[in-house]
């Protein structure tokens, strides 16, 4: 009785902040560019006024460092900043007009504008790993404000002191400038069934998800498995092969070595774009590289993981892949780094034929931790990138010669990923119009969406087609109105 009682109450929460945001929908779906892009713009400015004591919060919950914890606030008011630019450009109130011809079908027609109108109260799913960037007022709720729906925020466990902070602050913002408190709701700590009951709510209009496979996929079904299905853009896990061809190291292993084993380690490996499959020749080159990795990364410093749930998921997939058949440990851990806090790095190491065989090496660790392929030539490569099912990114080493052989491999590359890196590592993902953070099922379930970068306001627009509308119709989508 207990348990049905706490359940209904989290429900009757759920509920009430749901009312909240389409409550307050039709006034912010109206609001014109200025009040939308002030909003992000004032959202930003709090942020940055707030910042010592925000990520002082954020370091206590996450252990993740005031270096980093302030770059990437930092990162979040530019991204806020930037979706309001977007929306004072029109990006969300683009038209396409066709004039009327006269005469019949095909070649006469009516006058048609195409228009895009936001699809409503979007149910935001916080990430653990991001804080700022893909939490409350991160890139999924930036884009849906940018678009003109309300959010509903369900912040992410690993830090509920610093997510409860930050809806606050975005409370007073709203405030300031006379906005409805639904447009940014808050629904606290839910449990996964409340999470479900989000999802099937009747009146949310879209989900954004960064998280785990399992509680994506849960999740993914609840949003099709409603009367009415709706879009649910869900970003689920990715191993993101790094290829090291043999030009690539033809001044040497050391260098390359160290780069890659501190992108596997950055953030604890707790980076959804994490290098966890690294293809190399098995050659002399190669296995130097071998080597010279696992050496760089028994000298990386680490730090605890951002929750013991995690910790446990990362040493258990670490423990898994280890245990398969075919897999050499080329770096383990020992029981006092067990013991530790902070976990040490991982190395391990297959062949092509192994790794494709076998489905449970294609899983991705999350967490300090890579897998090595050794391969013979370039058709065991493109073997090995074709039995990956789908990657956020595929970083290419060595491919800057115009062969057919780089064209194949590109090609391979791009069938898989979202984003192709010709150089440098995958951990760090730029916020600009040209970015897309998404790929193909388990990266993402959308993969022609991006969760980064300004075409991400795209995920939360629907376009209608107006035909012989009067001016007035039309300019009410314009943005332009002083409401």
């Amino acid at each position: 009785m207990q348990t049905e009682n706490h359940m209904t109450a989290a429900f009757g929460h759920i509920d009430a902040n749901v009312a909240l945001a389409h409550g307050a929908q039709a006034t912010y779906g109206a609001a014109s560019r200025a009040v939308r892009s002030a909003l992000l713009r004032g959202l930003a400015d709090a942020l940055e006024r707030d910042a010592a004591q925000l990520v002082s919060i954020a370091d206590e919950e996450t252990s993740l460092g005031a270096t980093r914890l302030n770059g990437e606030l930092a990162r979040t008011a530019f991204q806020l900043r930037g979706f309001a630019e977007r929306v004072e450009a029109g990006i969300a109130n683009r038209h396409v007009d066709d004039a009327a011809v006269p005469g019949a079908p095909p070649a006469g027609r009516p006058h048609l504008t195409r228009v895009h109108l936001p699809l409503g109260p979007v149910a935001m799913f916080s990430a653990s790993n991001f804080p700022f960037a893909f939490s409350v007022l991160g890139g999924d709720t930036a884009s849906a404000l940018a678009a003109g729906c309300t959010v509903i925020v369900k912040p992410h466990p690993g830090h509920p002191e610093l997510s409860r902070r930050m809806h606050a602050l975005a409370g007073r913002v709203l405030r300031e400038q006379g906005l409805p408190e639904g447009v940014i709701a808050f629904v606290d700590q839910a449990s996964r069934e409340a999470a479900v009951h989000l999802v099937g709510h009747a009146d949310v209009a879209a989900v954004a998800f960064t998280g785990s496979y399992q509680g994506g996929v849960a999740l993914w079904r609840a949003a099709n498995a409603r009367r009415r299905p709706i879009p649910f853009y869900g970003e689920l896990g990715s191993i993101n092969p790094l290829v090291v061809l043999p030009q690539a190291l033809a001044e040497g292993v050391d260098t390359p070595a160290a780069t890659l084993a501190a992108s596997i380690t950055m953030g604890c490996g707790q980076f959804c774009t994490s290098p966890g499959l690294i293809v190399v020749r098995d050659n002399e080159d190669g296995k130097g590289f071998a080597q010279a990795l696992a050496q760089a990364l028994s000298t990386q410093k680490s730090h605890p993981m951002l929750t013991a749930a995690m910790r446990r998921g990362f040493e258990n997939a670490a423990a898994h892949i280890a245990a398969q058949a075919g897999v050499r440990v080329r770096l383990a851990a020992t029981a006092q780094n067990e013991e530790a806090a902070a976990p040490a790095p991982r190395l391990f190491e297959t062949d092509a034929q192994t790794f494709v065989a076998n489905p449970a090496l294609h899983e991705e660790m999350f967490g300090p931790a890579a897998l090595i392929v050794k391969v013979r030539d370039e058709a065991q490569t493109l073997d090995v990138l074709r039995a990956v099912e789908g990657s956020l990114t595929v970083t290419l080493w060595g491919a800057q010669a115009d062969t057919p052989a780089n064209r194949a491999l590109a090609a391979a590359a791009q069938g898989i990923a979202g984003r192709v890196l010709f150089g440098g590592v995958p951990t760090g993902v730029a916020v600009c119009d040209a970015q897309q953070h998404g790929g193909p099922w388990p990266a993402s379930t959308q993969p022609q969406t991006t969760s980064v970068g300004y075409a991400a306001i795209e995920r939360f627009l629907r376009p209608v087609a107006l035909q012989d509308a009067p001016q007035w119709a039309i300019a009410a989508t314009s943005g332009t109105a002083t409401a």
